[in-house]
């Protein structure tokens, strides 16, 4: 059975898109990409830096996944889409590395380039997270 999540603290869906912020099935929680939209302010622009945005990404993520129960630890799974691949990836190492510091539990990943994202992002990120047995 799944678990379908809304979180009413974090970035609101586009009006133009319906989409729950996570879906938990067998035991594994699947968060849907999160842009860097401040959820406190959704209609404010986008902060200009890399750093920035994947910050704000990241506060997105951390607010449904605690929702549903989980931590950032839990992460198995990272997929993150930026808009200028060669510019902006390390400036996206280093906020990312600051939340998975741990270098013996490294979720897996994967980071591509796309043409463009959402409302002019830098950066999108979704998740996959498999409850901690330890």
């Amino acid at each position: 059975m799944a678990r379908y999540i809304k979180v009413p603290a974090a970035a609101p869906p586009p009006r133009t898109a319906r989409y729950s912020h996570a879906v938990e099935a067998g035991g594994m929680l699947y968060v849907t990409g999160q842009l860097p939209i401040d959820p406190d302010r959704p209609d404010a622009p986008l902060p200009p830096t890399i750093e920035a945005q994947t910050d704000l990404a990241f506060r997105n993520l951390a607010l449904i996944v605690g929702a549903a129960g989980y931590s950032l630890a839990d992460t198995v799974f990272a997929r993150i889409f930026l808009s200028d691949f060669n510019r902006d990836y390390a400036g996206l190492n280093a906020v990312y590395h600051g939340y998975f510091d741990d270098d013996a539990r490294m979720p897996a990943r994967t980071t591509v380039g796309v043409a463009t994202l959402g409302r002019g992002a830098l950066v999108e990120i979704d998740l996959i997270l498999a409850r901690s047995t330890a």
